[in-house]
């Protein structure tokens, strides 16, 4: 018997975040999460500063993705933005 499809819920992180963006970033994910159903969540950053913010909303969307037993994924990462989460240690969670 096959595995069910697993269930894709895309978000996007366009552009720059500030720090004040934060707290609603793992809010937000969750609230998707919850009204979705998804237990995968894509999160796009082609448009995303690879800076230390961006780091930390990724994070808060893996932490917000564990909480509701999901996995999350990165979508359209700069080599640059690779590079932080690999010095983060986020790049094998993420599936980047």
């Amino acid at each position: 018997m096959a595995a069910p499809a697993p269930r894709t819920v895309a978000f996007a992180i366009d552009g720059p975040i500030g720090r004040a963006d934060l707290p609603g970033v793992g809010k937000r994910v969750s609230a998707l999460l919850e009204e979705s159903g998804a237990n995968v969540i894509l999160c796009d950053v082609a448009e995303a500063d690879p800076d230390a913010v961006t780091l930390d909303a990724l994070g808060r969307v893996h932490l917000a993705a564990r909480r509701h037993g999901c996995n999350a994924r990165v979508q359209g990462a700069s080599t640059e933005l690779l590079a932080l989460l690999d010095f983060a240690g986020l790049r094998a969670v993420l599936a980047a």
